[in-house]
């Protein structure tokens, strides 16, 4: 039997259009004939998809006991039976009920295609097994129905239903996805417009590797080497040199040039880790290419060119770019064919640009004469010269004969060459001159005289200096490349082994400080300021102290034990410079922490100052003015006008203990001193005594207090003071006969109060300076506080481990968000996703 079809609409989110879709597809497929049957289908209460069920033939649901509920699933046996060309199966993620044929949807769908029916279904991002955990970081909403990427990747077809973020919460504000009650916290929760984006980005990077999967197992299949240029993938070849720069921006504006262009950088370092390549010029060029949002790779080749094409073929490469040779006219007419000419022949049908820099075809330079052997292994090259001249000399002797000089000279030859491998070209230049004369004096007619006769004889002895000077360079070379591997191998360890210690969270100056100890060999280390001592490793003793090494203007590194070698100084130097950036990175943590509670203070003192004299002085200036006017009028005020006078009294004294009490609870939560109380506290126990404090009836506000069971962790007196005061708020600033609404909802692990007004609303740019006390955002009205109730709220709601937040209103105003911690009565999905 031939299996069935899979196709797969995939959605960023709910409501992009998935089902509606799918079901579109079936009426298209069931007018052209085909039998079309709708195995399950999820409306979610959306009329418009509702509407296109009809008409299209459906097998009905199966009912499924659980713990005395009755659960609707969709019927396998039954479509099985029915066996149609095309099922229609909504939420491929879907669950199950306990009881059920299989566990999963996607596993009746197995069966559906291995049965050779095809099947259309649906998908949101945040169910495919690998990018669950990735979804949950973005959304914070957990997803416990996922599923596994072999089966998505199985499906013949996977399209994704794409639809614009901003036209998304325009369906939702609308009433298209969810109830009105659901609306304004969805908005505000999963469907905030930067979670919308960047699942929409994660479902089209997803498909687009998954066709880039396909392209690549087509291609290995059908065993094509050959490029396709579907889309321009420029790779630029680094060397480590400072042309590196101008390589990527040329690369980057190739790649620019063509829609989905993308750009990756490679550099080949050799097998044996010898070939020079400067490793800050890489970091810098790597740094580079994530700023020009490309990827960098780096590839073990003994070959460069090989190396290079191969990798550009992996991953389809359409554009190869190449420094120009750096070599001379000189050097490549003896090292025949560069990089260049050589991937140009070898890359086939990639395109490859050579461009040209600053450092392309420099002069032929002669290494210089002073080589990378130590000095031990100099003069141990001209003992060998010394003592092997002679040995060799006697020894051939003995064998003296007409017929013998080649052996002779092939013999002084070869202790040219050990004497150049031992001690480098100044002792096989002394060697090869000695072994020429000896030659001279001892083996060639006449003999016992130095004198030259032949043209060839004296060729003889230059082409000894030549091989000399040839072998010396080879050796010293090689022992340059091995001494400056051994040197960069320890500083990265020595660097890597530092970031190490800080990321585990040891102190970087003290880690430095260990660090510098055991890679120069010291007894001791000691950083000093002045006579303190900072930071120190090891044994410090005045009498062995050898280097002192100034750290900024005021520190000092002592190092005791042992001179730091002149070669080591660059890898010292490096350190210093460490030491210096993290204590003045100390310096200014330490400077910061002492002015922030400075300024701080100092903006709550004038502040303070500021509310004195202005809101404080009028229910102070009300209340000695009323209490002055019955002690002035005494038995003679008439009994309307003294009780005039006790209200205006009252009142203001009532005012005065209001604003006395929001300045001590200011001063509580900035010494951190606020006594909270934090226990299980229902919300709407918390709204009740709100609005009958504010005394709002149902005119003035409306509730939707969907929570369940949930409660909230929270001080219910200090709740209960940030509701009124956003409340009152809310009241004030909303249209007179347009109601304050308040809901309530749980999302994660979190519950949350919303109260919401229709109001003109705070611009995004200063909803921060909402919180800020002794403002009102410009409000001159003085009669209506300090501007300490949103300070205070915030404040508050913080002490108890949540957030307050505002958002904007869906239509115009303002919604204030409660964020507190939960307790939840039993593990579950709060937010409706599919």
């Amino acid at each position: 039997m031939t299996r069935g079809r899979l196709r797969v609409l995939l959605g960023a989110a709910p409501g992009v259009g998935k089902t509606y879709t799918m079901l579109e597809e079936g009426r298209r497929l069931l007018a052209e004939g085909k039998d079309v049957v709708i195995g399950i289908v999820e409306t979610h209460g959306r009329a418009a998809t509702a509407t296109m069920t009809d008409g299209l033939p459906a097998i009905p649901r199966m009912n499924v006991g659980h713990r005395g509920v009755e659960l609707e699933e969709m019927d396998l046996a039954a479509l099985l039976t029915r066996a149609p060309s095309v099922a229609l199966v909504d939420e491929l993620a879907h669950t199950n009920a306990p009881g059920s044929r299989n566990e999963k949807r996607w596993e009746d769908v197995e069966e559906l295609l291995a049965a050779g029916i095809d099947v259309i279904s649906t998908l949101n991002i945040q169910h495919i097994e690998s990018l669950n955990d990735v979804v949950e970081q973005i959304t914070g909403v957990p997803q416990r129905e996922t599923v596994p990427d072999n089966v998505l990747r199985s499906a013949d077809q996977i399209e994704v239903i794409d639809l614009a973020p901003q036209a998304l919460r325009d369906r939702l504000s609308g009433g298209f996805v969810y109830p009105a009650e659901r609306i304004d916290a969805a908005l505000s929760n999963y469907f905030r417009l930067g979670n919308l984006t960047a699942l929409r980005e994660l479902a089209l990077i997803w498909l687009a590797d998954e066709v880039d999967q396909a392209l690549k197992g087509y291609r290995a299949e059908h065993g094509i080497d050959s490029t396709w240029e579907a889309r321009e993938r420029v790779v630029v070849a680094l060397t480590g040199g400072a042309e590196g720069e101008t390589l990527l921006r040329r690369g980057s504006r190739i790649a620019a040039r063509s829609a989905g262009g993308e750009l990756m950088a490679v550099h080949i370092t050799s097998q044996d880790g010898l070939r020079a390549a400067n490793p800050v010029v890489l970091t810098e060029q790597r740094a580079l290419v994530e700023k020009l949002n490309g990827t960098y790779h780096q590839v073990v080749g003994e070959d460069i060119p090989t190396a290079l094409v191969e990798f550009a073929r992996s991953v389809n490469a359409t554009q190869l770019v190449l420094g120009a040779s750096r070599r001379g006219r000189f050097t490549a007419a003896f090292t025949g064919p560069g990089i260049g000419a050589t991937v140009v022949r070898e890359s086939g049908d990639i395109d490859v640009h050579m461009v040209n820099h600053s450092a392309a075809g420099r002069r032929f330079a002669l290494p210089p004469l002073t080589g990378a052997l130590t000095r031990k292994r100099r003069v141990l090259g001209f003992l060998v010269a010394l003592l092997g001249g002679p040995l060799l000399t006697f020894f051939l002797s003995f064998f003296r004969s007409p017929e013998s000089i080649t052996t002779d000279v092939l013999s002084y030859q070869l202790l040219v060459v050990i004497v150049a491998l031992v001690g480098g070209i100044w002792p096989a230049l002394f060697a090869a001159v000695l072994s020429g004369l000896t030659l001279d004096f001892l083996f060639v007619e006449p003999l016992y005289t130095i004198h030259i006769h032949e043209p060839h004889h004296l060729l003889a002895l230059v082409l000894y200096v030549i091989i000399a000077s040839m072998v010396s360079f080879i050796v010293d070379r090689a022992a340059r490349y091995t001494r400056a591997a051994r040197r960069s191998a320890a500083e990265s360890e020595l660097i890597q082994t530092i970031a190490g210690s800080v990321l585990r969270g040891e102190n970087a100056i003290q880690a430095l400080i260990d660090r510098t100890r055991e890679a120069f060999h010291l007894a001791g280390v000691r950083l000093m300021r002045g006579d303190e001592v900072i930071a120190r490793a090891g044994e410090p003793l005045a009498d062995n102290r050898h280097t002192d090494s100034r750290i900024g203007d005021h520190a000092v590194l002592e190092l005791h034990g042992g001179d730091v070698a002149a070669s080591e100084r660059r890898l010292l130097a490096v350190m210093t410079a460490q030491l210096a950036a993290a204590l003045e990175h100390q310096r200014l943590e330490r400077t910061a922490k002492e002015i922030e509670p400075i300024a701080a203070s100092d903006r709550v003192r004038g502040a303070l100052l500021s509310a004195l004299s202005h809101d404080l002085r009028r229910p102070l200036a009300a209340a000695a003015a009323a209490v002055g006017g019955l002690r002035a009028a005494g038995p003679d005020l008439d009994r309307r006008d003294k009780q005039e006078l006790l209200d205006t009294a009252d009142e203001s004294l009532t005012a005065l203990a209001t604003l006395v009490t929001d300045l001590l609870d200011v001063s509580r939560l900035q010494t951190g001193v606020l006594a909270i109380a934090d226990i299980p506290t229902d919300p709407a126990e918390v709204i009740a005594p709100a609005l009958d404090e504010l005394q709002l009836g149902p005119t003035d506000v409306t509730l939707a207090l969907h929570h369940g069971d949930a409660v909230a962790q929270a001080d219910p007196v200090l709740l209960q003071r940030v509701v009124v005061n956003l409340l009152t708020n809310a009241h004030r600033y909303s249209p007179p006969d347009v109601p304050v609404h308040v809901s309530t909802s749980t999302f994660g692990d979190h519950l949350e109060i919303r109260i919401i007004d229709r109001g003109p609303g705070v611009p995004a740019e200063k909803r921060d300076d909402i919180f800020v006390p002794f403002q009102r955002l410009g409000d001159t009205d003085n009669s209506s506080g300090l501007g300490l109730g949103l300070a205070l709220s915030r404040g508050f709601v913080e002490a108890m481990h949540g957030t307050l937040t505002p958002e904007d209103t869906p239509g115009g105003g303002l919604t204030m968000v409660i964020a507190l911690p939960a307790t939840m009565p039993a593990p579950g999905t709060s937010e409706e996703t599919e």
